[in-house]
C-alpha cells in the first residue's frame, strides 16, 4: 500500500498541535468543498485527501499509530496480537532469535493481510475493522427540527438521521460503517462530531435560549405591547409598567428542543436593555424637567 503523507496534505508540521489541525482543515474544507467547486474533478480528489487525512490525525489515538506504524497504521492493534500470538508459538521452539524486530513491519504485513494462504494460516484470528472519525458541520438552525443527512463516506452513501437538539461537538456512533473486518472479524464504527455554528442572536445553554431587546423608555414606564422575536417566530409580548433595565422574562417552551424528547422545548429568557431617547427638542426637554421637578 502506498504510504500517504497526512501533514503534508494538510500543509502542517508533525508537531501540529490539535487546534492548529482544526483550523487547517476547515479552511481547507471550505476552499475544495464540491459544492463550491462543482464538476471539478481534482477539487473532488483533493477534498476526500483532506478528509482522510483530517480522520486520522484529530484524532489524538490514531494519530499516534499513524506516527508509529505509518502506511501500517490501520493495522497496529492487528499487528501487536498477532505479534504476541507468535511470539508465544516460536517460544516453545526457539529462545529469543525468534523475536520480531521493528524493522520487520512492512514485510509482516505483506505476507499477513496480502497473502491468502496466511489468512487462512493456523492462528485466523479474526480482527474488528478500523474505526473512521468524521466532521460535520451544521448550523443551529439545522438542528432545531430532526432531519436527514447522506454523508459519502469512502464512496458509499450513509443515511444519517439528526436528532433536534444535538449538542456542539457531540459525536455518536454508527455500528459497522468502519473499514471491514479481518479473517471475517466485524466491521469497524463510524465517528461523527458535530459542530455547530449558530449566527443568531440567541445564545444557547443546552435547550434553553437566551437574547437581549431594546426597550424605549416610554413603554418600559407606562408598559405596553411589543412584538419579539423567538427562535421558531415572533410572539406579541406584554409589558409591566415600570419595568427596569436589565430585567429578566421567561417564556416557558420557548426555548430549543430537547435532546430525543420530541416535541419537548426548553425555555426562552429575554433581558431587557433600556434605550433613553436621543436629540430630544426643547418641548420634549421641557417635559422631562417639569416632570423632574414634580418627582422632587
Amino acid at each position: 500500500m502506498e504510504f500517504i503523507d497526512y501533514y503534508k496534505i494538510l500543509g502542517i508540521e508533525k508537531n501540529a498541535t490539535e487546534e492548529d489541525i482544526k483550523k487547517t482543515y476547515r479552511k481547507l474544507a471550505r476552499k475544495f468543498h464540491p459544492d463550491l467547486n462543482p464538476n471539478d474533478k481534482e477539487a473532488e480528489r483533493k477534498f476526500k485527501e483532506i478528509n482522510e487525512a483530517n480522520e486520522v490525525l484529530s484524532n489524538a489515538e490514531n494519530r499516534k499509530k499513524y506516527d508509529q506504524y505509518g502506511k501500517d497504521w490501520k493495522h497496529s492493534e492487528e499487528f501487536e496480537k498477532a505479534k504476541q500470538y507468535q511470539s508465544h508459538q516460536t517460544n516453545s521452539r526457539r529462545n529469543q532469535s525468534s523475536n520480531f524486530s521493528d524493522n520487520d513491519f512492512s514485510d509482516f504485513f505483506s505476507s499477513m493481510f496480502n497473502n491468502e494462504s496466511a489468512s487462512r494460516g493456523s492462528n485466523n484470528i479474526k480482527f474488528k475493522g478500523q474505526d473512521f472519525n468524521a466532521e460535520l458541520e451544521l448550523n443551529i438552525r439545522d438542528i432545531y427540527t430532526t432531519h436527514q443527512r447522506t454523508l459519502k463516506i469512502n464512496n458509499k452513501d450513509v443515511r444519517l438521521t439528526i436528532p433536534a437538539g444535538v449538542e456542539n461537538g457531540q459525536i455518536i456512533r454508527l455500528k459497522g460503517y468502519g473499514s471491514e473486518g479481518i479473517n471475517g472479524g466485524p466491521n469497524g464504527d463510524l465517528y461523527i462530531k458535530f459542530n455547530v455554528q449558530n449566527n443568531t442572536t440567541f445564545k444557547r445553554d443546552k435547550d434553553n435560549l437566551y437574547t437581549s431587546i431594546d426597550l424605549d423608555l416610554f413603554t418600559a414606564i407606562l408598559g405596553g405591547s411589543m412584538i419579539v422575536d423567538t427562535f421558531d417566530g415572533k410572539v406579541n409580548l406584554t409589558i409591566k409598567p415600570e419595568t427596569q433595565t436589565g430585567t429578566q422574562i421567561k417564556l416557558k417552551s420557548k426555548g430549543f428542543p430537547k435532546y430525543k424528547k420530541e416535541g419537548e422545548f426548553g425555555d426562552l429568557y429575554i433581558t431587557f436593555n433600556l434605550k433613553i431617547p436621543q436629540n430630544l427638542s426643547e418641548d420634549e426637554k421641557r417635559i422631562f424637567k417639569d416632570l423632574a421637578q414634580k418627582r422632587k
